[in-house]
């Protein structure tokens, strides 16, 4: 299993009470599996996504990925587990406005001290890859949405991760861009084997994915496979 979470809980502080985005849940995913975490907003899918991906400290349970306890991990450290092993891309792209398409992606791999050569050339690949290398020079401001969401996932490919989260990845793009972005995600990482998952609001975006984890008020309340993919690892997870 590349991810197991156990029993893994979420709070947050509103003044003298505490909100509860996640309660007690279990997760486990197979390397190589691309699921969809699907529900309304509040549901805790992103909240989830986050922890899986070391943005966030749980307040309780136990989270595995690749093996490692990142629960155990202080801030620091999981800086650099997120850098070396999970790829991210979000909504609003958070690419660099300074930076050229080709700096934005070789920036993740300077930070890791990947050999300059080995940046370029995998630079280079994932741009022809996303049908952008001839706007390798060009600055994010003067890219269309879809052409930013494009770049976005190049950028969280770059150092190869075995894990890509996706945090609503065509949220903010109308429904043919982003139905062309999500079959480029797909795509690329379905290539290379990566484990995707996905959170999301939407049904057909969750449809193009092996498995499907609804949440609702902090829990997951289903968790099922697409006919003709594998069986999930669990049936159900939750408190």
């Amino acid at each position: 299993m590349i991810v197991e979470l156990e029993r893994v809980s979420r709070g947050y502080a509103d003044g003298q009470r505490e909100i509860l985005a996640l309660a007690g849940v279990d997760l486990r995913v197979p390397a190589g599996q691309t699921v969809a975490l699907l529900g309304k907003s509040g549901s805790g899918k992103s909240t989830l996504l986050h922890l899986i991906g070391g943005l966030e400290h749980p307040s309780g349970g136990r989270i595995r990925v690749r093996g490692q306890a990142l629960h155990e991990l202080n801030d620091a450290q999981l800086t650099a587990f997120r850098l070396r092993h999970v790829g991210f891309v979000f909504q609003f792209f958070h690419l660099l406005p300074t930076l050229t398409v080709h700096e934005n992606l070789l920036l993740p791999a300077e930070l890791a001290g990947l050999a300059h050569r080995e940046s370029l050339a995998r630079a280079a690949a994932l741009l022809e890859a996303v049908g952008l290398d001839g706007r390798r020079d060009t600055t994010p401001d003067r890219l269309s949405g879809g052409e930013q969401q494009r770049v976005a996932i190049a950028r969280g490919l770059m150092l190869e991760p075995e894990l890509v989260l996706a945090d609503e990845p065509t949220g903010n793009l109308d429904s043919d861009t982003g139905a062309q972005v999500l079959e480029l995600l797909l795509g690329l990482t379905r290539s290379r084997g990566t484990t995707l998952i996905v959170a999301t609001h939407s049904g057909d975006l969750a449809a193009r994915m092996q498995r499907r984890v609804e949440l609702r008020d902090g829990r997951i309340v289903a968790d099922t496979a697409r006919a003709g993919s594998a069986a999930p690892a669990v049936a159900e997870g939750g408190a």
